[in-house]
């Protein structure tokens, strides 16, 4: 049967599946239609074993129609959980070997950026396929495969020069404008001159196809300034708070609103303001607020204020008004002021 029996979308599959059981060890959040983490994986590894044993005629129109539509739910922001893994399948079957490792690695990278997975199991993923140059032999889909996860390792790894490099002469015929891996190239042009306007244009132009994708809004943080530069911090925070670009996109916000990059820890996004509020009235538990004490001791910032305002119009509710009063009368300073003026209601 040859190198397939090693199917791509198999391969991160399995591994994904592994990983996220080990990371919350339990199944972990809806993926198509509803699905477990478990069901999603399962069913695509068993899909790709599927489509490798298959010697059939390949229906190709029937394959672009279907890539097309998983496209367009991407770009109106509906990836989900299992849909990079299916594009892989998709591509594969289609002889793409190199778009069916640029999809799956896009799983795996959207699971590391909502923190599902750790990055050596990322890394580990893309090891995987590189070892098929060993087991697929002289088979020219292995080299391309093996090939393609050999650039985009080098990508995960900063070696922006040597992952421009690999991945551009496999993708420059027929690559979707704003498909994953002219994402990626666009991601090395602007680590190596963040000044280059035409990347940052191509850049922000491909941004509706990743509203969901975590490291998209993180690379654009990097590299973008001013207000735009905060609002992808925002939306990366947003999407994944606890995720591992969560950190540096706070203290990019800490600079973009006039604070010390320290300050950046205390920060928290609009949405994660709303989010906790939110949980705090629909519980009527005021002590889930705390995440917020931190915030308004800072100085005076787009982020502190609205937390201010916010929590302002709470003290109304009597429950409220005590607990700011009690936090209020153990404290000092700039805090003290804060939670005074919260209390006036």
């Amino acid at each position: 049967m040859g190198w397939k029996w090693y199917s791509v979308a198999a391969v991160f599959a399995a591994l994904l599946l592994g990983a996220c059981g080990a990371a919350d060890g339990e199944r972990a959040g809806p993926g198509l239609a509803g699905e477990t983490a478990d069901d999603v994986y399962y069913a695509a590894a068993q899909n790709a074993v599927e489509l490798a044993a298959r010697d059939q005629p390949v229906d190709t129109a029937a394959l672009n129609r279907s890539l097309e539509e998983l496209a367009e739910l991407e770009r109106s922001g509906g990836f989900v959980r299992g849909m990079g893994l299916v594009e892989s399948g998709l591509r594969e079957s289609a002889g793409d070997y190199a778009g069916a490792v640029a999809a799956a690695y896009k799983e795996l990278a959207w699971a590391y950026g909502g923190g599902l997975i750790q990055k050596d199991a990322l890394e580990e993923g893309l090891g995987n396929v590189l070892a098929l140059r060993e087991t697929g032999g002289d088979d020219g889909a292995a080299r391309i495969a093996a090939q393609t996860a050999e650039g985009i390792l080098a990508f995960t790894r900063g070696q922006w020069d040597e992952a421009a490099r690999i991945l551009r002469p496999l993708f420059d015929e027929g690559e979707e404008p704003d498909g994953v891996v002219r994402w990626m190239t666009l991601v090395c042009a602007l680590e190596q001159n963040r000044l280059d306007r035409q990347a940052g244009a191509a850049y922000r132009v491909i941004r509706s196809r990743y509203a969901q994708f975590p490291e998209y809004w993180y690379r654009g943080a990097r590299v973008f300034t001013g207000s735009v530069g905060a609002e992808y911090a925002e939306r990366c925070i947003g999407l994944a708070p606890e995720g591992p670009f969560a950190g540096e996109c706070r203290r990019i916000l800490a600079v973009s609103a006039g604070l010390k990059t320290g300050d950046g820890p205390l920060l928290k996004s609009k949405f994660e303001i709303e989010a906790i509020i939110s949980r705090s009235m629909s519980q009527g538990n005021p002590e889930m607020l705390a995440p917020l004490i931190p915030l308004i001791s800072l100085p005076d910032n787009p982020y502190t204020i609205y937390a201010l305002g916010a929590l302002r119009a709470l003290a109304a509710v009597p429950v409220f008004r005590d607990y700011f009063s009690g936090l209020a009368s153990g404290s000092g300073g700039r805090l003290a002021e804060r939670l005074a003026y919260i209390c006036r209601g």
